[in-house]
């Protein structure tokens, strides 16, 4: 199996609290992700990212909101992106919303 990088970057204001859970080692969200390898957006982004529905909420089609997106920065096999992931920097803001 060919493996993939892929940079993931999610507005946290949308996630909906409600769907965080409490596990061994931490606090948790289940998150879902549609990745398109082969074809990009607009924007270069290849798939989104979106809370996970439980079975209930499927068989009802509900949906929750997208939170952010997805980029592919490597293929293997294939000449290495000029788009990989930065670090993140001293800007980072602590003030999380939740």
């Amino acid at each position: 199996m060919a493996k993939i990088g892929v940079s993931i970057s999610i507005d946290v204001t949308k996630i909906d609290r409600d769907r965080l859970f409490k596990g061994k080692k931490g606090q948790y969200l289940d998150l879902t992700t549609f990745i398109d390898l082969d074809q990009e957006d607009q924007y270069g982004k290849n798939g989104f990212i979106s809370q996970s529905l439980s079975k209930e909420e499927r068989e009802m089609k509900a949906q929750t909101p997208i939170l952010g997106n997805v980029k592919v920065f490597y293929k293997e096999g294939s000449s290495p992106s000029n788009s990989a992931p930065q670090l993140p920097t001293d800007d980072f803001d602590d003030d999380i919303p939740f």
